[in-house]
């Protein structure tokens, strides 16, 4: 993953996001931003992890809403209409603990089977981190302050609230590591 990749992902996500969406487009970009942030923990990942974080929200994109279940309709709008890298789609497919919401919507047996978890717990965890550290609005935030706006603007009633309220152990301890793995970098 080179920078043509982070070129064609942007180009991607802003078309999708851009217009319909400036929201999402905002808090596209600054986890884009908070993925070159981290780049130096990853390695030859970092590329990946960019793309990834520049595409992760594709899936609420009006035109590509099939299920209403963003990673789903993301993942298979990046396989089917661009052939993307397997690693991209399954990242995308399951950012953020997507399984667990999944299960919640019916939808666990359909994700798990057509976009299994890449078994990459760095990069996972830095995808995480890079979402659930930055705002709707694209700042930086704690996961902590952006689990409690998720859980106000949805409502912990909700289909998003009741995962995000299990989903937020997982999230605060992938967001632990990535940070004792930046701390362990060398200034």
């Amino acid at each position: 993953m080179d920078s043509l990749w982070d070129g064609w992902a942007m180009e991607v996500a802003g078309a999708e996001l851009c217009s319909p969406l400036p929201r999402r487009w905002a808090h596209t970009q600054g986890v884009a931003e908070r993925a070159i942030e981290v780049r130096e923990v990853l390695g030859a990942g970092a590329g990946l992890l960019h793309a990834a974080a520049t595409l992760h929200d594709v899936g609420y994109a009006p035109r590509l809403a099939k299920t209403g279940f963003h990673p789903l309709d993301g993942a298979r709008f990046l396989r089917d209409e661009h052939g993307a890298d397997e690693r991209l789609v399954r990242l995308v497919a399951n950012h953020s603990f997507a399984l667990l919401e999944a299960e919640e919507r019916g939808l666990r047996e359909e994700l798990a089977t057509k976009f299994p978890l890449l078994v990459e717990p760095l990069l996972v965890d830095a995808l995480v981190y890079c979402d659930m550290t930055t705002t709707p609005d694209g700042d930086r935030t704690t996961a902590q302050d952006r689990v409690a706006e998720i859980r106000s603007r949805y409502g912990d009633d909700s289909v998003v609230g009741r995962f995000i309220r299990r989903a937020a152990p997982e999230i605060f301890a992938s967001v632990e590591r990535v940070e004792a793995a930046l701390a362990d970098q060398p200034r």
